[in-house]
């Protein structure tokens, strides 16, 4: 039951801006890794899950062609190869199953500070510089602009400053490097984040128990990510004050004081962050005895 094929494979960055967030998210459904000496393999050891560590933008072709069951890769990477494999007559093999709000960028085009530019029609007719070809021409052919793209694989930036392109159209995450390399964002392509992603091809049925198994403990990990337990004391006739302040919860559990006929328990999770605003006006209302715990785990 444990040979290879029966083993779930997930494949997620080698190095990167997603590599640490990607493991951390994993150790937190309960998986346990041993990795190998050459680092490009994690055996998972308290559940047959294994890990593939590779180029990010080589996941969603491991995922398409069922090498890998699951893949962690920004939404980026998802869109140019599935946009890649469309305009080849294909159809990527995946579909996208949770966004991670980690990873946060944006695909963007820049202008060199001393172009006049006014909006996307400023485009046309011009050299792009990219190596997001697939997202870009899509991008461009939704607003009726016709211009060259030219494929760079690296250093997109200085394309402009060589004399090969008037705009670039490459990631953006806090603008440091255009600003050094005297571009400014002009245009958003796309928002992105890490995701997850999963064969389309049908899976044995033990494997896609487990495959829902971890999808249930990534769904349960990401709702508590900003959520708080909040406990408090307060007079039953303030409780529909008080559940109105708590933030992103459904209505609390109340609980009987044996004590005190006039005063409940009330617990709740809060799905949003709780701030000390939020507690004073909470205690202002009449509660009392506010304690507010994190949240690692939830199943719903």
């Amino acid at each position: 039951m444990d040979s290879t094929e029966q083993r779930i494979k997930i494949a997620i960055q080698k190095s990167g801006r997603l590599t640490d967030h990607s493991l951390d998210l994993l150790e937190r459904c309960g998986l346990k890794f041993t990795q190998s000496k050459d680092q490009l393999f994690c055996y998972g050891e308290n559940m047959p899950i294994d890990l593939l560590l590779v180029r990010d933008d080589d996941i969603p072709g491991l995922v398409s062609d069922d090498v890998c069951d699951l893949g962690i890769a920004g939404l980026n990477v998802i869109n140019e190869k599935r946009l890649g494999l469309l305009s080849s007559g294909g159809c990527a093999q995946f579909r996208q199953v949770f966004a991670l709000d980690f990873g946060h960028c944006r695909l963007a085009i820049a202008a060199p500070y001393d172009v006049a530019y006014e909006n996307v029609a400023s485009l046309q007719g011009s050299r792009i510089a990219t190596s997001y070809v697939q997202t870009l021409r899509h991008y461009l052919e939704k607003n009726n602009v016709q211009a060259d793209i030219e494929y760079f694989s690296g250093a997109v930036e200085i394309a402009p400053k060589l004399g090969k392109a008037d705009f670039i159209c490459d990631l953006v995450s806090t603008g440091n490097t255009l600003t050094a390399n005297q571009l400014v964002e002009v245009e958003t392509v796309l928002q992105s984040e890490a995701v997850v992603i999963q064969t389309s091809a049908p899976l044995a049925e033990h494997k896609q128990q487990l495959v829902n198994r971890i999808l249930q403990r990534l769904d349960g990990v990401l709702q508590v990510r900003e959520s708080k337990y909040i406990m408090l004391h307060a007079p039953r006739s303030a409780l529909a004050e008080i559940a109105d302040l708590l933030p992103g919860s459904e209505y609390p559990t109340v609980i009987p004081l044996d004590s005190c006929d006039d005063k409940v328990a009330v617990h709740a999770v809060c799905r949003e962050n709780v701030f000390w605003e939020t507690l004073e006006n909470l205690k202002e209302a009449g509660a009392s005895s506010l304690l507010v715990l994190p949240v690692e785990k939830m199943l719903a």
